[in-house]
């Protein structure tokens, strides 16, 4: 009998699906017990199922194992310790809201409810603090809670803006995403439209990253949250690349700092004391990396930096106030499916699991 804790994936056949199953299938602390699918899938093995197209993979057992349908009732009873969500956004609010009432403990990557005051948006470096609004959510009733992961692109940006906001302020962030085909899905973007393409638009996209960016970075009572008030101006955009978000970031910063080398240090030796002590394994030892190469950071040389959970930072200057450089994320792991599990931990080693 394991000692681990019991966990399923709803979702599991997508990119994000796919993620989630390879990063529980050997997880130290996690035992995958359940994988759900669509009613189609139902019934079918996961190997079936799924188009496998990740760089990682599960164990073969998870593989033979049988997709279960997404049952309300049957998954409550199951009394799993915690489900995490890669269900699509337009389904994902009433079951997952169904299931919180019922009892269970949700990590979800869908975007329905994460601006809610009482739903933590969590990025753990950044912000692991508001898991605490966690106990805010029995006023609605439910016996179980929702944490939410955040958008992809918002992820990325806010780990990299994190240490600058801490040491200087930020007055106001315009950001340019290079945003890799992977974040829109299996069937996301037909090959003739992005194939020698840029498509420089991506519905919903921008007020994700301006309304996120600034619950994350926002100031914490340990009650509510009080949103960053910097001003975010932002362009998002579709490019050819499979993983690997790209942005282009250009902050203005409250005070000036001393020198770029101080700036890169202050990047470099970012940690936050408390996620550093709770030695989460989905933590990587440097969350931002960075690189002093012209042309650097590159999607296919750096999206795995920390196991793909750590961002890198690339063509950094400064003038006066004002900072810009290139930052790369792995979307589908710090901007998804690994921030999940993260998030994960750092729920079971607070105890709220």
């Amino acid at each position: 009998m394991s000692d681990k804790l019991r966990v399923a994936v709803l979702g599991a056949t997508g990119i994000v699906g796919q993620r989630f199953v390879a990063r529980l299938s050997r997880h130290p602390w996690f035992e995958l017990e359940g994988v759900y699918a669509s009613d189609e899938k139902t019934g079918l093995r996961y190997r079936e199922a799924v188009k496998w197209i990740i760089d990682e993979h599960p164990d073969d057992s998870i593989m033979e194992r049988y997709l279960q349908r997404i049952n309300i009732d049957q998954i409550a009873r199951e009394r799993y310790d915690l489900v995490f969500s890669a269900l699509p956004s337009n389904v994902a609010n009433s079951i997952e809201v169904e299931l919180a009432k019922r009892g269970v403990k949700i990590v979800s990557n869908a975007s329905p409810l994460r601006l809610e005051q009482d739903i933590p948006l969590i990025n753990p470096e950044v912000n692991g603090d508001h898991i605490k609004l966690l106990h805010a959510q029995t006023k609605r009733g439910w016996k179980g809670w929702i944490a939410k992961v955040p958008n992809c692109s918002t992820a990325i940006l806010t780990l990299a803006l994190k240490p600058l906001h801490q040491a200087y302020g930020i007055s106001r962030v315009i950001v340019v995403t290079m945003q890799a085909v992977s974040g829109a899905g299996l069937k996301g973007v037909p090959s003739p439209l992005i194939i020698d393409n840029i498509i420089p638009y991506i519905k919903g996209e921008e007020e994700k990253i301006v309304q996120e960016s600034r619950k994350i970075l926002g100031s914490f009572n340990g009650q509510a949250i009080m949103p960053a008030s910097f001003d975010v101006l932002e362009f998002t955009t579709r490019v050819p690349v499979i993983d690997g978000h790209t942005e282009a970031v250009f902050i203005e910063l409250k005070k000036s700092p001393r020198s770029k080398e101080d700036v890169i240090k202050l990047l470099e030796e970012y940690h936050d004391n408390k996620i550093a002590t709770l030695r989460l394994p989905s933590a990587p030892n440097r969350p931002v990396v960075v690189r002093r190469e012209v042309d650097r950071p590159q999607p296919r040389l750096d999206r795995m930096a920390g196991n793909g959970m750590s961002v890198t930072v690339g063509r950094l200057s400064v003038n006066g106030k004002m900072v810009k450089m290139i930052v790369l994320g792995h979307n589908t792991i710090r901007g998804a499916a690994g921030n999940g599990v993260l998030i994960g931990e750092l729920a079971y080693k607070l105890n709220l699991l």
